[in-house]
């Protein structure tokens, strides 16, 4: 805060002296960061128990043209880490090339979506889960469709809300114990 006072000799007269506040003050405010990998400490950070060499299997990952996949940026990897926004994204691969992978991602720009090509390295990507629901649903209803052509019975492929659970009755302390109804004592004025 810059607190600046002017001191009149007379009314509507110039200004006779300028009194600043100390330079500790004047001095005081941090420089702001806007780097690109500003504000990523915790983001860009080894989880725990996590760290050591990258194993083989990451780079020996089978991926496809299509597939879903996750961008998760490896610390320590710095070569071809995508920008801070995308980790933790999803996209679809639409290249391949000998150390990286090109994903597709949806990013949300002042209440638009753009779809943003990126490359990033095969060290920076996982295989997503998001379709595995989705394909294993695919094969039980086709096999279920292929039983139900066998037998001629009618099935349903929908997916059902979970209901509310069936109303039964309790017998408290077991069948043929005693039951006591237990009432409020009426109101007595105790003054």
């Amino acid at each position: 805060l810059l607190l600046v006072h002017f001191k009149f000799s007379a009314p509507f007269s110039s200004v006779s002296s300028l009194s600043l506040p100390p330079p500790s003050l004047l001095n005081s405010n941090m420089p702001h960061s806007f780097g690109t990998r500003a504000r990523t400490r915790d983001m860009f950070s080894k989880k725990f128990r996590k760290h050591g060499p990258i194993k083989l299997s990451q780079y020996l990952m089978n991926v496809k043209v299509g597939d879903y996949v996750d961008i998760f940026a490896d610390p320590s990897v710095h070569k071809g880490m995508p920008y801070k926004h995308y980790h933790g994204r999803t996209g679809i691969v639409f290249n391949l090339t000998k150390t990286s992978v090109g994903v597709r991602v949806n990013k949300p720009v002042n209440g638009r979506i753009i779809e943003k090509r990126i490359h990033v390295r095969i060290e920076h990507i996982r295989k997503s889960k998001c379709q595995s629901e989705i394909l294993s649903r695919k094969v039980s209803n086709e096999a279920a469709k292929a039983e139900a052509a066998k037998t001629g019975v009618k099935v349903n492929l929908k997916r059902t809300p979970k209901m509310p659970k069936e109303g039964y009755l309790l017998f408290p302390g077991g069948e043929g114990a005693e039951l006591t109804t237990i009432q409020p004592l009426p109101f007595s004025d105790l003054l």
